[in-house]
């Protein structure tokens, strides 16, 4: 277990149980039923929270209070809940984490707006934090705004894509895609916003942007690497539904580039297929062609950069440490 990991294990609770102060039960008992609730229930099954715990790290590395960010990274939080409840309705998504969609247990009404609660959280967590500068809590929002569009322009190429079964794209293609639905919000703009409240130097805030930009791309690689042969992932649900989903994923797209049977590649990615034998067989054609490795290999040459301008930029401290091995278990990780 890397050290990240272990900041991951011994935090991720205490930020659960922060982000509970956030729902509230609204001014109709209904309001809990039909949206607070479902919301406090899709966030209680959570996933590692690596967003706002980095942001918190990137707080302390440049010599802050990290306390001073939690608001910060909560809003960072709640808009990454709004991305996969929208997400999971998006793609027809039946379970997340192991449970099933909001939309599949309480409809996509209820699960659209208990998404765009969390959307109205992420501008309304700091404009709430009384103890932010406004200076500082105007660039925060700044941010925000940025990421919540960056991403929104990424998926829609993601989907964009599939509606039109688009299999004319290139590797730069893919790059740009990844980087904005997933490098701003999963990496760059948690790490500078952190950085920002800190109080660091405006080179220490773009170092850590571009190490975000960096790992968080390498992160959304390692998670298509996963959907297709993470032996954790083969016992779920969803195990291969990139490939039923027609996303294009750096590995699809380097295999449709260099494999010799691009032809019968195409054709079953085309066909949107569920059978476990046909979707064997397209990780079977993507492993021959190298793409897998390919994309590996990728990813691990993003971390290794962004790792030796860090070291760089900030000072000797655990806080670095912990980025520094971030960069590893992005791109290291089995689940």
């Amino acid at each position: 277990m890397t050290g990240f990991e272990l900041y991951l294990n011994l935090n991720a609770k205490k930020f659960d149980d922060y982000l509970l102060n956030f729902f509230s039960s609204g001014s109709h008992p209904d309001m809990s039923r039909y949206l607070y609730d479902p919301l406090r229930q899709f966030s209680d099954n959570a996933g590692k929270r690596h967003r706002p715990l980095i942001c918190l790290l990137a707080c302390e590395a440049v010599g802050g209070d990290p306390k001073k960010a939690w608001p910060s990274a909560a809003a960072i939080e709640h808009f990454h809940t709004a991305a996969l409840i929208h997400d999971d309705i998006e793609d027809s998504s039946l379970t997340r984490r192991d449970e099933p969609c909001m939309h599949i247990s309480e409809g996509i009404g209820i699960a659209i707006n208990a998404g765009d609660l969390a959307l109205a959280l992420v501008c309304g967590t700091v404009i709430d934090d009384a103890g932010l500068e406004d200076a500082i809590k105007l660039r925060v929002l700044g941010e925000l705004v940025a990421m919540t569009t960056r991403t929104i322009e990424g998926q829609s190429l993601d989907i964009g894509w599939a509606r039109d079964d688009r299999f004319d794209l290139s590797v730069a293609d893919y790059l740009v895609m990844a980087n904005h639905k997933t490098a701003f919000y999963s990496g760059a703009i948690p790490l500078a916003v952190g950085a920002m409240i800190g109080g660091g130097t405006e080179e220490q805030v773009e170092v850590l942007r571009d190490f975000g930009m960096a790992t968080g791309l390498a992160f959304q690689i390692q998670d298509d690497v996963l959907n297709l042969v993470g032996t954790r992932e083969s016992t779920k649900k969803d195990f291969r539904s990139d490939l039923t989903e027609g996303k294009r994923t750096l590995v699809a797209i380097h295999a449709l580039e260099t494999s010799e049977r691009r032809e019968r590649l195409l054709e079953l990615l085309s066909s949107r297929t569920t059978d476990a034998v046909e979707l064997q067989e397209i990780v079977d054609i993507l492993t021959e062609s190298g793409s897998i490795d390919y994309a590996r290999e990728y990813g691990r040459q993003l971390v290794v950069s962004a790792k030796d301008r860090l070291h760089e930029a900030l000072p000797t401290s655990k806080a670095r440490t912990l980025l520094l091995s971030m960069a590893d278990f992005f791109v290291k990780r089995s689940s």
